[in-house]
């Protein structure tokens, strides 16, 4: 039993998982989205009805409970929920905990699928992202077409007669908790995780020998190609690491990092994107610097986009830093098409931090940021107060001109008469 707005540790985690690997069924499988709260499950439900996304039987289990819980207290609940530090390492942690065959469901054929009931099984299932930034309705949609792929999946293994267990999380929350009947420090607490989400895991790092000589972070790094395939690659590439570097090169002048994705989505079979950084000699500033030259895009071996870029660059002694980097407008580091191929795909990486030279004890150095020191914010600011101070400055300057009369009339004397020259 745990108290309301209980968050579950790593370690106590690890014990309640503890009966899964005692079971006389070895096979597990788990489900990992990006982004899961359980106000997904009620929310959902209730608020929209016929629509309700979650329809196959385990989720429609959960739901029942959860609305059962609900309608037995006596006021409103927090409900326990399990730390995204823990769920983060998760994969990690059942590989350690027993005797495994890993296996990646990609194409999520599980007809193909051999298992050896004999040994134990691990089967991982990537589902499909929630897509940030768009309606509502948008992602209803995503949690519906992953609740058919959960059903799709075990009701397959249930024919065959596999016995397995279901783990159902993601990666990171979906929802914080604002509300004022929460406790203050539960709340607080919640928005520290919400905040320190994107430093819970580390760099991605290339290593020549002993040395590392690359290091790449983002806490987004997503694709859409043709408007329509959305392609989430941050947990391929930091959370679990399945994406393959081996074909990135490093020098002192030329630094490739090349990222190989094997089946990233439904439809693509091969994906391999390149980050070209070179460092340079720049007798103007007279020190050397690194740039980001261009992006490349190798889908399946034949479609070959190249992007352009604006505005990435640092000394060789510091690692590059930007908020947004993308090939939209506003992003502040720009991905400019630079063929017909590379107008299909849109690109989005947030928190992006890249270092191609003189890496030392495995870390970024300092950071050059994409954006100046002078914001439009700033701007603004400073030209509002400079109008303000003109305003305040001419009011003082017309006070300080008024003048009093030297002489007054007496209305028991005669009248007072004033020169015109006066």
């Amino acid at each position: 039993a745990m108290h309301e707005g209980h968050i579950v540790s790593a370690q106590e985690l690890r014990v309640l998982l503890q009966s899964l690997f005692t079971q006389n069924s070895r096979n597990l499988v788990l489900f990992l989205q990006d982004r899961l709260s359980i106000d997904d499950f009620t929310y959902l439900t209730e608020s929209y009805g016929n629509k309700n996304p979650f329809q196959n039987q385990l989720n429609k289990l959960f739901v029942n409970l959860l609305q059962e819980i609900l309608q037995s207290s006596p006021s409103s609940l927090v409900l326990p929920a399990v730390d995204c530090e823990a769920t983060r390492y998760l994969l990690s942690f059942l590989q350690e905990s027993g005797d495994w065959k890993l296996t990646n469901l990609t194409n999520l054929n599980v007809s193909q699928l051999e298992v050896n009931a004999s040994e134990g099984n691990l089967l991982v299932v990537q589902l499909q992202p929630l897509v940030s930034g768009l309606k509502e309705i948008s992602t209803l949609e995503a949690i519906a077409e992953n609740d058919k792929i959960i059903g799709r999946v075990t009701m397959d293994l249930q024919k065959r007669g596999i016995n397995f267990s279901v783990i159902y999380t993601a990666v990171r929350p979906s929802r914080i908790s604002r509300r004022t009947n929460v406790v203050a420090e539960l709340r607080r607490q919640l928005m520290a995780t919400e905040e320190e989400d994107g430093l819970s895991y580390p760099p991605l790092n290339m290593t020549t020998g002993n040395r590392t000589c690359i290091l790449f972070y983002a806490s987004n790094f997503s694709l859409k190609a043709n408007s329509s395939v959305f392609i989430d690659l941050t947990n391929a590439t930091f959370v679990t690491q399945t994406v393959d570097i081996s074909d990135s090169e490093c020098s002192d002048s030329n630094t490739t990092l090349s990222l190989e994705y094997t089946n990233p989505v439904n439809g693509i079979s091969s994906l391999e994107i390149r980050f070209l950084m070179t460092n340079k000699f720049y007798e103007g500033s007279a020190r050397q610097w690194f740039t980001l030259d261009s992006v490349e895009i190798i889908q399946d071996e034949e479609k070959f986009a190249k992007f352009n870029v604006s505005d990435i660059s640092a000394p060789a002694e510091y690692s590059f830093h930007c908020q947004l980097v993308g090939t939209s407008n506003l992003y502040p580091a720009r991905l400019v098409p630079a063929n017909s191929e590379a107008k299909n795909w849109d690109i989005f990486i947030s928190r992006l931090q890249i270092q191609g030279f003189n890496i030392e004890n495995n870390q970024f150095s300092y950071a050059s940021d994409c954006t100046g020191f002078f914001t439009p914010g700033i701007w603004m600011g400073l030209v509002t107060s400079v109008i303000l101070l003109w305003i305040l400055t001419y009011g003082i300057h017309m006070i300080m001109q008024l003048t009093t009369n030297s002489r007054f009339d007496d209305p028991k004397g005669p009248a007072l008469s004033v020169p015109q020259t006066e």
